[in-house]
């Protein structure tokens, strides 16, 4: 459970954005899309695996 302190005068907005930010944070919508659809192991390492390759290509063009 998210416990956002909210001192006084403080802005409702404020306060949402706070929430809102820790919200990211925990990973629970990301989790939640995750858990939505089953993904067989095999597939998620292939994904994973190209996700890795694509981001090393990025880097090694930045160095280079």
């Amino acid at each position: 459970m998210l416990v956002i302190p909210v001192k006084e005068g403080e802005s409702i907005e404020r306060s949402l954005k706070k929430f809102k930010r820790k919200f990211e944070k925990t990973g629970a919508m990301r989790q939640l899309r995750a858990r939505k659809q089953y993904v067989k192991p095999s597939v998620g390492r292939r994904k994973e695996m190209k996700k890795a390759r694509y981001v090393q290509g990025l880097r090694q063009e930045e160095e280079g």
